[in-house]
């Protein structure tokens, strides 16, 4: 697959990205003993982990972030942290992050479509945003309305996914 070298940082922000939704689910999965979270949990977790090989294929090794242990340790917080406190926190936590995700995806997609070079990779991305796209759907649908504090957490979640994108799109 062609990729333009002016999508690389974009790409690193995405395997940032999907390495630290593995993380924010297995930490939901490190504490959460309630069964419609685990299975929440682990169902996603299969998506973001095929996410990350499919973008592992495609960016270099030597374009990779060099702070992934950080997108790690995030990620792991992210999930652990709304764990700790309840459901709804949880999927709250999962539509904020997914529809930062959704934007973010949109952003690149529309970079290449201006370029016209790289229809497969136009095709990727598209594929992994509707598969965000069904994530966040999936944990709208087990809350019922965003309270002020989960819209409080939510504006912590998507300014600390901001910020981790301007991050990872440099290191």
């Amino acid at each position: 697959m062609f990729i333009p070298n002016f999508i690389i940082p974009d790409l690193r922000t995405d395997h940032a990205g999907e390495t630290g939704a593995v993380f924010i689910y297995k930490g939901i999965l490190l504490v959460s003993k309630d069964k419609e979270i685990i299975e929440f949990a682990e169902n996603h977790l299969l998506t973001e982990k095929k996410h990350l090989e499919l973008i592992e294929k495609i960016l270099p090794n030597n374009e990779k972030s060099k702070l992934l242990f950080l997108w790690k340790f995030l990620g792991l917080l992210t999930g652990l942290i709304p764990a700790l406190i309840g459901k709804k926190f949880i999927y709250a936590t999962i539509y904020f992050v997914e529809s930062f995700v959704e934007k973010h995806y949109d952003e690149q997609i529309l970079k290449l479509r201006k370029k016209k070079n790289s229809l497969k990779l136009i095709q990727l991305l598209e594929t992994l945003k509707n598969d965000e796209i069904s994530h966040k759907e999936d944990s709208l649908k087990r809350f019922n309305k965003l309270s002020l504090l989960l819209k409080i957490w939510g504006n912590i979640v998507e300014m600390g996914s901001r910020a981790a994108v301007l991050i990872s799109y440099k290191i």
